[in-house]
Formats: C-alpha cells, structure tokens, sequence
C-alpha cells in the first residue's frame, strides 16, 4: 500500500469525524451538553457508541496478538467484555434514573453521599481514564505507524491530534456520532479481514496443521492453563463493569429500558466479534509464525490484501482505537469537571463557562495520556496491570454499594487500598504473576474481603439512600457559590 495514499485517506476521513463532530453539536448550550448528550440518547447510539468502545484497542490489536500466540485464547477478551457488559445492562442500567453525572457520584451515593469516597474515587477513575486513553493512543500509533512507516512517536502524536479535535469540537454528541458511524466500519473490516485471511493461508486445515494442538482446544486453556485463562476474561470483564465510560453510556441515556436494550443487543454482537480476532491471530501466525511483536500480527495479517482492502481494514482498526480514546477522553473530562472541580474550589464551574472549560480540559486530558502511551509499547500488559492495580476496588465497590445497603465509606476505602495492595505484590512476585496470569483474581478477592470486614466492625451510615441522593443532586444543580466544600473525610 502506497504510505502517502494511505495518509491522504485517513486524512480525509479525521476530516469527516471532525465536520460530522461539529455539525451534531451546533446546539449545545451547557456543560451536561457537551459532557452527557442532554441525558436523552436514543438506543441506536447508546448501541452504536457501546459496541465501538468495546471493539477497542484491546479487542483489535491486542486480542489479534493473544490469538498470534495462543490460538482460541484471543476469544478471551471478547468473551471477558461480553460478560462485563450483560452484567452492566442487568446490575446498573437501572442507576439511571438516579441522574449521576459520574461514577465517583454513585459511588459517594452508595456510601451516604461521603465527599472524601466522592474525590478518592474521582482521583482514581481520572488516572484509569488516563491510562485507557494511553492504550488507545499507543493502538493507532502502531497501526499507523505500520501503514505509513512514520516513526512512532510521530504516529502517538499523529493519532492524539486526529481524535482530539473532533471531541473538543463536539464533545459527547460528536463521539456517539462518529462511534456508531465508526462501529460500521469496524465490524466490516474485521468480518472481511476474517475470511480473507483464512482463504489466503489455504483454509482452516493450513490453520490447523501450523498452530500447536493445545492452541487449538477450548479457549486454549490446555496451553494457558485454566487459571490465567479465567484471570484473563475475568480482569476484561472487571474493567467493563468499573469503567467510567460505559457508566457515561447509562447516564446519558434517554431511560433505563434503551440502556440495558443496547447493552443486551452489544454482548450479544461482542461475543460474536470476539471469534474474529482469534482466527486473525492465528492466520497471521500461520503465514508467519516468527514475529518479534504479536502485537503486530494483525497489522503483518493485512499485508497479503489488495491495497484497497488492506485500506478499509486499516481504516476500521484505526476507527476502532479512535472510538475508544474519544469515549474515555469525554469520561475523565466528566470527572475533572464534576469532581477534581469542586476538589481544588469547592463548588461546580460557573454554567456559563463550562464547555469552554470541558474543552480546555480535554485539551489537558489527552496531553496527559499521549505522554503515558509514550513510554509502552505493550498493550494487553498495559491494560490488565492497570485495571488489576486501579479497578478492581471500584468494582467492589459499586456491587457492594449497588445491593449491600449496610456498605460505608470505611468499608469502600479497604476495599480500593485491598485491591491496589495484593494486585502491586503479585505484579513483583513473578511465581505468583506466573500462577495467577494477571493480578485480577487475588485483587478483587482481597479487596472483597476487606470491604466486608471493615463494612462490618465500623458503624453503618446515618444518612438513608434517598438523603443521599438529595445532597449529591442538590450539590451539583445548585449554583457555585451554594455548593459546600467537599474536603471532608466520612460523610
């Protein structure tokens, strides 16, 4: 493929993100606006927008790198985020009708409105989102990077900029735009890239006869083990159920019944997409089964493509780490404003200056990440480390919070030092990273038990649900001046 080709085309296509960011948004005129899409998405782009997050980084390049190496594993990370998802669509769509802003909202909701729970989280859930950003910048870089043969710090910054204008120009309508929009192209490029591949190695039997047996058994987990194999889908699926950004998709949705339709309706295809980098991965392996990176298999994998296909396939594995980074860029933004705000001045930013704010911080957001995903070159590590060591207390927190109504904010403080704590000694005790695969496992058991534990040896909070919920709405919709400061500990 010619690399000034390719360059023009993905040119023009940033340019169509950008104007069709731009048009979608003419009439945003506040912060919940530009942050949230008016609270009133219809079910075909909460779809749209939820399957192009998923089909991320991870699922694209990532999960064709882990079929490179170890066969039907790669179907791991599809079936770990179809999990994740259904979970979501049957245990929190209903939280909308609570109308949080954001996660750390919830979660101060679940722990009698606790400022100190509210802010710990926020801090917490801007770095995740940071991190996640930083996977995705460093997914297109090497797609691009690939393509072209530009240097791969000039790809990081090339695909920071691509996705960056079009957000800060259009914030949370233009990503659910360009999302559903890019979530076509990505399904087609992936199911052709599938088939092709297969036709051009000789078939599924060539397939068969290059990848080691156990590669080949159920979810390759005589060649993992089933141990990492099951630490492998369940840290995808604890990402997706303690992400921000999908909790963006249920607050901004038009109403509890289109959430969970469109999250029911994005397992379901999730789960049949996750076949497809599997078999990616392990037709690139049979075509060449000595790659220094496995990263690069699914780029190697489009090689043997007419140039016009091997464009669109490119094309969509681009779209699909751009529809990520947008989503999570929009997410942290969500918390600056909302929470990391009201840390450093003690009430909301002023209405009026809010999506001017909102774009200014996205501006900040995203130089934060590009300069993380300057320093990896890693993906799947970089992604399970990161949610090990940050989520798997936020997703102890919010199934406790979300059921356990006796749940404090002493019992959610264990439960995120718990899980940072037992994640950080397994990633430096190599045996038990060997043993467990990833830290997932041990982290979210610790971090339960601690929750439980100090939940109930510590007195139960005064403040009901409900009076909960009064203070977290009344804080955020009041004007700034009548918004408490928030740097209390407990409640």
């Amino acid at each position: 493929m010619n690399n000034i080709s390719f360059l023009i085309c993905f040119g023009l296509y940033a340019c169509t993100m950008i104007i069709l960011g731009w048009f979608v948004s003419r009439n945003q005129k506040s912060g919940e606006d530009f942050l949230l899409g008016g609270r009133s998405l219809p079910m075909f782009l909460t779809l749209g927008s939820t399957v192009a997050t998923m089909v991320g980084t991870g699922s694209s390049m990532g999960a064709v790198g882990f079929g490179y190496s170890n066969g039907w594993a790669g179907m791991l990370y599809g079936l770990g985020g179809a999990v994740g998802i259904l979970l979501v669509a049957w245990l929190f769509a209903p939280v909308r009708k609570l109308r949080f802003m954001t996660m750390s909202e919830e979660l101060s909701y679940y722990t009698g409105a606790s400022h100190l729970i509210k802010n710990i989280v926020g801090l917490l859930i801007f770095v995740a989102s940071i991190g996640w950003l930083g996977a995705h910048i460093l997914g297109g870089s090497l797609y691009l990077s690939w393509a072209t043969g530009i240097d791969m710090t000039v790809a990081k910054i090339i695909i920071a900029l691509a996705f960056a204008i079009y957000v800060v120009i259009g914030g949370y309508s233009a990503v659910v735009w360009t999302d559903t929009i890019q979530a076509l192209i990505l399904f087609f490029g992936f199911i052709l890239m599938a088939i092709l591949a297969v036709i051009h190695v000789g078939g599924w039997e060539a397939i068969q006869q290059a990848m080691a047996p156990e590669a080949l058994s159920f979810l390759a987990v005589d060649k993992l083990g089933v141990v990492p194999a099951l630490s492998l889908a369940m840290v995808i699926s604890v990402g997706v159920l303690a992400t921000p950004s999908y909790r963006q998709r249920i607050y901004s949705g038009k109403d509890v019944s289109s959430v969970r339709r469109s999250f029911v309706y994005t397992g379901i295809l999730y789960l049949f997409f996750s076949i497809l980098p599997a078999i990616i991965g392990m037709a690139a392996f049979t075509m060449n089964p000595s790659l220094e990176n496995s990263n690069y298999a699914f780029l190697f994998a489009t090689s043997f493509l007419p140039s016009l296909v091997g464009l669109v396939v490119l094309i969509a594995g681009l779209s699909a780490t751009m529809s990520s980074a947008s989503s999570d860029a929009i997410a942290a933004v969500a918390i600056v404003m909302r929470d990391l705000y009201t840390i450093i001045t003690g009430r909301m930013p002023p209405e009026n200056k809010a999506i001017m704010l909102s774009r200014w911080m996205l501006v900040l957001v995203i130089g934060l990440a590009l300069i993380f995903a300057l320093t990896s070159n890693d993906i799947i590590s970089y992604i399970t480390k990161m949610i090990s060591t940050l989520m798997s207390g936020l997703f102890v927190c919010s199934i406790l919070g979300r059921f356990w109504l006796r749940f404090n904010w002493q019992g959610a403080l264990a439960a995120l030092a718990g899980g940072a704590g037992v994640s950080t000694a397994v990633l430096v005790h190599d045996r038990w990273l060997a043993y467990w695969g990833n830290p997932c496992i041990p982290s979210v058991l610790a971090s339960l038990a601690a929750a439980v534990i100090v939940t109930l040896v510590t007195p139960a909070s005064k403040m009901s649900r409900e009076e909960a919920l009064e203070v977290i709405t009344r804080e955020r919709e009041s004007r700034p001046e009548s918004v408490p400061a928030p740097l209390r500990s407990g409640k």
